[in-house]
């Protein structure tokens, strides 16, 4: 029988979207990509396939998850099956070089950035950096490696004391540091390629950097980590002309379902700085407008699902 596979490696953040499967009785599986194979001479079963990959998964000690869910991802589109996020999703997921190129493709403006490999690199660099500015891991989520500079002597003390840890990829990210004067960003939530709600995220509590960064913005959207539900607000009837640019890159990047952070300066200039192909939803924000981003996903995987089913009859 045909079904939905999960490709994962967070259970608390699949738990949502499993009740979600279960109340519409539809039929799936769930493939935890930590550690295995993938025979690459077998043939994948018939079905839709959705990655729910995360950049972060090294973090619970899933280090190689992202590259087994590559391969296995490479497996199942070179045998026609239907991948939603798939192999370039995933690229985009654990880059945020990747990301930025991307959005800049689209005339999406993004924070000025350098991508430099060492701390030595890093620090000459942010000689002649605009001030102040962050640095951040490229392969990341959580936060990883978010911090606030105003001068390049602090970051090379940052760099050469105990705390400086590279990216698990490497690259670490200089970055303009953009104030908002409201102190929120705004994430972008598409289902199917195309817009179901923008969340406004305060970030006034103990925020210091990047917004989503450094405000946990993906453990607050995590539905095991809820303590900061009252900072997100659902936009009603939010309108942005970068929707539809969004749209159009999240179709030619065949991305199905992600959630695109932006932010606004002083000067009313928006910049965009994640796209995250693992998005969650925050229930309470939901509640309150009474919505469920897991329950559409739930919805577009069943239409995916029977239009597989129509094309193998």
């Amino acid at each position: 029988m045909r079904r939905i596979y999960v490709i994962h490696e967070n259970n608390a953040w699949v738990e949502p979207l499993r009740a979600a499967l279960m109340v519409r009785g539809l039929p799936f599986e769930e493939w935890f990509l930590d550690t295995g194979s993938v025979d690459l001479g077998t043939v994948p079963p018939e079905g839709v396939f959705y990655n729910r990959m995360s950049a972060s998964s090294h973090t619970r000690d899933h280090r190689y998850a992202p590259e087994y869910t590559a391969a296995t991802i490479a497996w199942l589109e070179r045998h026609g099956r239907r991948v939603l996020n798939g192999g370039r999703a995933l690229q985009l997921e654990v880059s945020k070089v990747a990301q930025y190129a991307a959005l800049e493709a689209y005339g999406v403006r993004v924070p000025r950035t350098v991508a430099a490999v060492g701390g030595g690199a890093l620090v000459a660099a942010a000689e002649d950096f605009p001030r102040p500015f962050i640095t951040k891991h490229n392969r990341a989520g959580k936060g990883l490696g978010v911090r606030l500079f105003h001068d390049a002597v602090s970051l090379a003390r940052y760099v050469d004391g105990p705390e400086f840890e590279e990216s698990v990829d490497g690259v670490t990210l200089l970055q303009q540091y953009i104030e908002a004067p409201e102190s929120s960003i705004t994430r972008v939530e598409f289902v199917g390629g195309r817009l179901l709600y923008a969340v406004r995220v305060d970030t006034s509590q103990g925020f210091e950097l990047c917004p989503a960064d450094a405000c946990r913005v993906d453990d607050a959207f995590c539905p095991a980590g809820e303590e900061a539900s009252s900072l997100f607000r659902i936009i009603d009837g939010f309108q942005d002309p970068l929707v539809t640019t969004y749209e159009r890159l999240l179709a030619d990047n065949d991305i199905h379902i992600a959630g695109i952070e932006f932010i606004v300066d002083q000067d009313g200039t928006s910049y965009t700085y994640d796209i995250n192909t693992n998005t969650n939803y925050n229930s309470e924000a939901e509640s309150r407008a009474g919505c469920s981003g897991m329950g559409a996903i739930a919805e577009y995987l069943g239409q995916e699902l029977a239009e597989v089913g129509k094309l193998a009859s």
